[in-house]
């Protein structure tokens, strides 16, 4: 999962063509033209093409710098990719998974409610304890997010007087939220599973391109006056992200 507000430092790397070398492997570029894009973006698909986002306006040449701007953390993305397991796993009763931040164990009603599980907290109805739990707990803890992250991000709105207009909480694959021009802010349900000062940081993000619609200077300045702790979020993102799915 990639995510276009992660990038770390420029490093230094070679291009040919339409592949970049990374490490020792050479990783092939797709440049897709996207008229609606307002800015280049890298993400690593799971074939092991990188695809760049040419926004309107945008060149192919300048693509490719972006590209290779981002190596490291290109790099970063191939080596998660070779290591990630094959196929989704699955919760049985006894996993334990992030919520809020807290690793909790799905655990079967100590109460001999044969059709409840418990998260931590949180009751959840299923047919049946036995087998993979995952796909109804994962509805459940999206229903969650949808409840608890509207509020959330109209009451840090708020103080700032930002023009937040909708909230939606969705199902996104390849970030954690994004902002549109019209006010709408769209956050990923997974963020449920994330420390509270993670998922306000994410929130005070796509705040910030209400004033700022880049990732410019100026916008990083707006995110450190709404949230300036933001690098310890990051920070825990980076080594943790793998654990939010």
């Amino acid at each position: 999962m990639q995510f276009d507000f992660l990038f770390k430092r420029p490093a230094r790397s070679t291009a040919t063509g339409d592949s970049l070398t990374v490490g020792s492997r050479q990783v092939q570029l797709l440049f897709v033209r996207n008229p609606r894009a307002r800015r280049y973006v890298l993400r690593l698909r799971a074939d092991g093409v990188a695809r760049v986002t040419v926004p309107r306006g945008g060149s192919q040449t300048e693509a490719l710098r972006f590209a290779e701007r981002n190596r490291s953390w290109l790099a970063q993305q191939v080596e998660k990719l070779a290591n990630r397991p094959k196929g989704r796993r699955e919760w049985p009763i006894g996993t334990e998974i992030l919520l809020r931040g807290d690793a909790v164990k799905i655990e079967a009603d100590t109460n001999g409610k044969s059709g409840t599980v418990r998260l931590g907290s949180e009751t959840i109805r299923v047919p049946t304890t036995e087998g993979d739990l995952r796909r109804l707990i994962e509805h459940h803890l999206r229903n969650l997010a949808a409840k608890e992250f509207p509020a959330r991000v109209f009451e840090l709105a708020a103080p700032h007087q930002l023009p937040v207009k909708r909230v939606t909480v969705r199902n996104q694959r390849t970030r954690w939220g994004s902002c549109s021009r019209r006010g709408t802010i769209s956050l990923n349900w997974r963020l449920i599973q994330a420390p509270p000062f993670v998922r306000d940081y994410l929130i005070f993000h796509e705040l910030a391109h209400l004033r700022e619609m880049n990732h410019s200077p100026r916008f990083w300045r707006e995110v450190e006056t709404l949230c300036p702790d933001y690098l310890t979020a990051e920070k825990w993102l980076r080594g943790n992200s793998n654990l939010l799915h």
